[in-house]
């Protein structure tokens, strides 16, 4: 299994690495992330200029990595196109250290970067952590490679999942939950400030206090769950039911397996 893996904080953030640490386990991974901070950029891809790519050290053995100077959706074009040694078998993007619920999805370079790979025909998982929670990030690395792993052993499947995890302990993890986006969970307001007699503004987002609704990612992360939502690319897009079910039920397995 060969597997792509980009993000939208840049190719130093430790969680990137976490996520790679644990898919090398079991797979080939090339790494193109960008080179900086590139979050909130959703799809965007660069047209109107040339991209470089440099070469990175990585700090796990065995792996090819590049750092770009675009976004993460610019990122697994080149890797795809260009960058990646051989076949690819699925793109995995994050370990974005903050949780991609409801429609701040339309928004995410992570789930930008893996668009993408899903848009070529490939297996696409954009994975998400509660921020400031290294429990959290290990977990999500965790729970990224057996569903990596259980995705490969049915080629050609064609799916899209954006993945979180709850801010606890794995053993505590309460299961695991076939969910779709919630509705809202953010507002955006506009803030002008003065500076040296130029108007600026500054784009500020607030989290809407909510009760989610039944079967939405954010209810599940609320009551201590990995949230699994199939994400389509248009209205004639259906989710592979029996394979997402699957998933879900050798996920809860190996969950309870630490419990145990």
């Amino acid at each position: 299994m060969h597997i792509v893996v980009t993000n939208d904080d840049g190719i130093a953030s430790e969680p990137l690495w976490a996520l790679v640490s644990e898919l090398r386990k079991a797979a080939d991974v090339t790494v193109v992330a960008p080179d900086g901070e590139r979050s909130a950029i959703g799809t965007a891809v660069t047209l109107f200029q040339p991209l470089h790519a440099e070469k990175a050290t990585p700090p796990v053995a065995g792996v090819t990595a590049y750092a770009v100077d675009g976004s993460p959706s610019d990122c697994v074009i080149l890797a795809l196109g260009r960058l990646a040694p051989g076949k690819v078998d699925m793109v995995l993007s994050g370990i974005n250290p903050n949780l991609n619920l409801g429609e701040d999805v339309h928004i995410s370079g992570t789930v930008g970067g893996a668009l993408q790979g899903y848009f070529r025909g490939l297996p696409a998982l954009a994975v998400s952590a509660p921020p400031g929670s290294q429990t959290g990030v290990e977990n999500a690395a965790i729970v990224a490679a057996l569903l990596a792993s259980g995705i490969a052993a049915h080629p050609g499947a064609r799916i899209f999942l954006n993945i979180n995890v709850p801010d606890r302990p794995l053993a505590q993890i309460a299961g695991v939950k076939i969910t779709r986006l919630a509705r809202a969970s953010h507002i955006n307001t506009v803030e002008e400030e003065d500076k040296g007699g130029q108007k600026q503004y500054r784009l500020v987002r607030s989290r809407l206090p909510e009760t989610p609704d039944t079967g939405t990612d954010i209810q599940a992360i609320s009551g201590g769950y990995v949230s699994l939502t199939p994400l389509y690319t248009s209205l004639l897009d259906k989710p592979p039911q029996r394979l997402l079910k699957k998933l879900c039920a050798d996920l809860t397995d190996e969950l309870q397996k630490v419990k145990n």
